[in-house]
């Protein structure tokens, strides 16, 4: 496994379990993911380090859990070096390392999509600003850890984002251009699918809420909680996705020569007029993964050698019938400047709730082995029960047992499945 984040305990708890598993690693991982994997100290965009270790160790599988060694190539690497490794290569990886290539892609392909501009010019991208007034959304077109998005309600707001990413370099080379496009009404949503190539296996729907603040107040972060099911996501309008984006999305890909494989997260607006994308990321979502791994039945290993091997077109997998919920514990400061080296205390106690798992994130060891924020999002609290006002209840619980005083957590994850939450 490759990677350090929630997202990837979430993957190596799952994979640790499976019987086709005699031995894990996880480079780097946290302390959290030590539990399941032996830790190795290479940086997950140190590539050349990884192909070299998978090499070493005889390594049948590599799972690449963040997006931007993906985006770099490693799974080219992999692949040139006879490396099994799930994950799209770079080529396809485009469908997250650039909005811009996205959104061109589905212009060309009549994937629906809001209405949109790219610019590289301050002033020319303010114009269109103005002349389209607000809300309007602004994104930097490149890989921004999940803060690179503007959903601006007012004009003022917009041409601020604008400024940040093309004149004061917020976002680098990330934000050297920007995606300018329309706001969507409706009700967000996280389809999830493995790709071999050629066939398609749906997974499940996750709804995350991506605002710092309760009521969806506050600036974008990576991700602030997650829930699933989602109501609005009836097998009706997951055909729809299926019919109208993804499958659209698999036979594009390979017909412009970057077939698409591993897992593909398609971040949707559910419109009145149906669903729309409003982005591809080529991961599993974080914090969705870990509302996924925690209501996954199934073996996850032969699903993914399964998409390694373009053999998922007989594939299926099975899932509890139960609600899950994860609560992101985030270091104070976080999404601009987490307060880093907090204690947290009380993992053991909230982790004996029935139900409850708790998937560590930013988090190391300090000096005197204990354990302490090291990131802006710090921990998942996740809980599985029969509906998700349960579940929601319990993962709340688990919350007040953790001992985090330098952390903060928004108090109503999956609102819209429980309206009491709501703000």
């Amino acid at each position: 496994m490759v990677g350090s984040g929630g997202r990837e305990h979430a993957l190596c708890w799952a994979i640790a379990a499976s019987p086709l598993c005699d031995k894990l690693y996880c480079a780097p991982g946290n302390p959290g993911i030590a539990e399941e994997a032996e830790l190795v100290a290479i940086a997950a965009m140190e590539l050349d380090r990884i192909v070299d270790f998978a090499r070493e160790k005889s390594i049948d599988l590599v799972v690449v859990g963040p997006e931007p060694p993906l985006v770099a190539g490693l799974v080219d690497k992999l692949d040139a070096a006879g490396i099994k490794a799930f994950g799209p290569r770079a080529a396809a990886a485009a469908l997250e390392g650039s909005k811009g290539f996205t959104k061109d892609f589905c212009a060309r392909h009549k994937i629906p999509t809001a209405a949109y501009q790219r610019f590289t010019d301050a002033g020319k991208a303010s114009a269109y600003v103005r002349q389209k007034g607000a809300p309007i959304v602004v994104k930097a077109d490149g890989l921004a850890a999940g803060k690179g998005v503007t959903v601006a309600r007012t004009v003022d707001e917009a041409l601020a984002a604008v400024a940040d990413a093309l004149v004061g370099g917020r976002f680098g080379s990330a934000g050297a251009s920007v995606v300018v496009e329309e706001f969507l009404e409706g009700e967000i949503a996280s389809f999830f699918a493995l790709i071999d190539g050629v066939d398609v296996l749906p997974l499940q729907s996750v709804q995350d809420h991506k605002a710092v603040g309760d009521g969806e107040t506050g600036p974008n972060t990576g991700g602030m909680g997650a829930y699933a099911p989602v109501a609005a996501m009836t097998p009706a309008m997951e055909q729809q996705v299926m019919d109208r984006i993804v499958r659209p999305t698999v036979r594009a890909m390979a017909a412009e020569g970057a077939p698409y494989k591993g897992v593909l997260f398609t971040e949707l607006m559910i419109c009145r007029d149906g669903p729309k994308l409003i982005e591809f990321n080529v991961r599993f979502g974080d914090p969705e993964c870990q509302v996924l791994m925690m209501r996954l039945k199934s073996d996850l290993v032969p699903a993914l050698v399964a998409a390694c091997d373009g053999e998922l077109k007989s594939f299926d997998l099975r899932w509890h019938a139960d609600a899950v919920l994860t609560v992101v514990l985030a270091a104070k400061g976080y999404p601009d400047t987490p307060k880093p080296g907090g204690a947290i205390g009380g993992l053991d106690r909230a982790s004996a709730l029935p139900g409850v798992k708790i998937f560590q994130a930013g988090t190391k060891l300090d000096a005197a082995g204990r354990l302490v924020a090291a990131g802006g999002r710090v921990l998942n609290v996740t809980a599985r029960a029969p509906d998700v006002a349960e579940a929601q209840a319990l993962a709340y619980r688990a919350v007040d047992l953790v001992d985090f005083p330098d952390g903060f957590c928004r108090r109503d994850i999956g609102w819209r499945a429980v309206p009491s939450r709501a703000r």
